[in-house]
C-alpha cells in the first residue's frame, strides 16, 4: 500500500471529508465560472485542469475503504438544482468539439464506440457532486462521503475519465496540428442526446479549424 493510500485510510475522518469537500466545491465553482463564457478561449484548458483535479479527489475516494452511511435510508434532499443553463452554455462554448466517441468499459470485448457530449457529461458531474455537497452542508458528512464515493464508482468517476480523455485529445490535435477524424464510423441512429439525434459528417477536420473558434493556438 502506498503512503498516500495509507494516509487516506488512517487520517482523521473529519480532515478527509473537509479535503474532499473543498476539492468538490472548487470544481463546482470553477466550472460554473467557465460556463459563463467570459473567457471562451480558455474553455478547454480550464476544463482539462478542473476535471484533472476532480479526479484526484476521486482517486482518493476510490482508494479509501468502503464508507458506510450512518442511516439506512438516504434523507430526502428535495428537488435537484437545474443544470440546463450550464449545459447549454458549455455546449455553445464547445460546439466544434462537444461531441466525442467513447467506449464505456474497456474490459468488455467488442463493445462499439458510442457518441457522447462533453457538455452533457460535465452537467452530470455537477449534478452528482452537488448532491453530495447538499449532505455535507447539512452536516451529514458521512452521508456526503458515502455518496461521493458510491457515485464515483457508479457514474461520475468513469464520466470524468471519459471527459478528461476527450479534452486531452482536443489539445493534442490542436497543439500538434493533427487532423481530427470525423465520427462517421459510429452507429448514431440509436444514439440520442435529449430529443435530438446526433448526426456526423464524414471527412477530416484540420486542427486549425477546431482550434480557432476555441481560442487554442498551435504549438510551435
Amino acid at each position: 500500500m502506498s503512503d498516500a493510500t495509507l494516509h487516506d485510510s488512517t487520517q482523521n475522518p473529519d480532515d478527509f471529508v473537509v479535503q474532499i469537500a473543498d476539492q468538490v466545491e472548487s470544481f463546482l465553482v470553477a466550472v460554473t465560472e467557465v460556463a459563463r463564457g467570459d473567457e471562451p478561449g480558455s474553455t478547454v484548458p480550464f476544463l482539462l485542469l478542473e476535471v484533472s483535479q476532480l479526479l484526484l479527489a476521486g482517486g482518493r475516494l476510490g482508494a479509501h475503504e468502503d464508507i458506510v452511511p450512518e442511516e439506512r435510508y438516504e434523507p430526502d434532499l428535495g428537488p435537484e438544482p437545474d443544470v440546463d443553463e450550464l449545459r447549454e452554455n458549455l455546449a455553445r462554448l464547445l460546439e466544434p468539439v462537444d461531441v466525442y466517441s467513447e467506449v464505456f468499459d474497456p474490459y468488455e470485448p467488442r463493445r462499439p464506440a458510442v457518441p457522447a457530449r462533453i457538455s452533457d457529461d460535465i452537467a452530470d458531474l455537477i449534478t452528482d457532486l452537488r448532491h453530495g455537497m447538499a449532505h455535507y452542508r447539512a452536516g451529514r458528512t458521512t452521508e456526503a462521503l458515502w455518496w461521493w464515493q458510491f457515485s464515483y464508482f457508479s457514474n461520475w468517476g468513469p464520466t470524468a475519465s471519459s471527459v478528461l480523455r476527450a479534452l486531452q485529445s482536443v489539445l493534442i490535435h490542436v497543439r500538434l496540428n493533427q487532423p481530427l477524424e470525423e465520427l462517421d464510423g459510429l452507429d448514431t441512429d440509436q444514439a440520442t442526446m435529449g430529443d435530438e439525434t446526433l448526426e456526423f459528417e464524414a471527412g477530416r477536420v484540420m486542427a486549425e479549424e477546431i482550434g480557432a473558434p476555441l481560442g487554442i493556438r498551435r504549438g510551435t
